[in-house]
């Protein structure tokens, strides 16, 4: 029993980080800088939601082995932020384009590691969905830290607005490397590749990482920011006005 609750929490956590950065990118929908990045943020959109469907499926299914019979729908939509346990950095407000760029960078770097952890799981269904998501996530990586360092090696003002989103997110990239009680791939090993890569992207745009920064975490375990209720308010509206309601 503390085997699969400990699966589906991870699992959780998984479909949480997903939904919430795939929500927050959405708001970007049609407001993109040009057309074309308008497209290539939706679309990334998408791949997180498909993510978290695949893991919010397969939690249910979790729930059913605990007797707790549940659905992916219930699961996102039926939930209160303190049962939410996504990373930190994912609800934070977009900022500007810059902001949500190198948010983006960060969260897929380290998730693109992630899943190469995961494909060696001994879980089935953990290595189906990582060998899936990995091909959209190297995707995301790559787009990103193509703007990353067109950005900050760009205009004066492009510099300053992403050397102010760094200063903004970095405080809460340390949550990827922190485990849970529940998490069952071992985060902390992957610190100094995405540190690696990291440093890589930040040579070529000129900028320099941070040092002696102060961690926030707590979104793992359901401690959140006042952001997280903004976000749910919004994604959980329909279904917390017109129960069950089917379209």
């Amino acid at each position: 029993m503390p085997h699969t609750k400990n699966a589906l929490s991870f699992t959780l956590h998984l479909a949480d980080t997903a939904l919430i950065l795939a929500q927050r990118n959405g708001e970007w929908c049609a407001h993109g800088p040009i057309l074309e990045q308008d497209i290539a943020i939706t679309n990334i959109t998408l791949d997180l939601i498909g993510q978290a469907r695949n893991f919010y499926q397969y939690a249910a299914r979790l729930h059913e082995a605990n007797e707790n019979a549940v659905t992916e729908d219930s699961l996102a939509y039926l939930r209160t932020e303190g049962q939410f346990k996504n990373l930190l950095i994912c609800e934070l407000p977009n900022g500007d384009w810059a902001q949500t760029i190198l948010r983006q960078f960060f969260f897929s770097t380290f998730q693109m590691l992630l899943f190469e952890k995961m494909k060696q799981s001994n879980n089935t269904q953990w290595v189906a969905i990582a060998e899936k998501s990995i091909k959209e996530t190297h995707y995301h990586v790559k787009w990103s830290s193509e703007w990353v360092i067109r950005l900050g090696d760009g205009t004066t003002e492009s510099h300053d607005r992403i050397t102010k989103a760094l200063d903004t997110l970095w405080m809460y990239t340390g949550e990827f490397f922190i485990p849970a009680s529940y998490e069952m791939i071992e985060v902390t090993a992957l610190k100094n590749e995405w540190m690696n890569k990291v440093k890589e992207v930040f040579d070529e745009a000129t900028l320099t990482i941070p040092e002696n920064v102060f961690m926030q975490t707590g979104g793992k375990n359901g401690v959140h920011t006042e952001n997280l209720g903004f976000v749910l308010t919004e994604l959980q509206y329909l279904q917390r006005v017109f129960p069950g309601a089917e379209w």
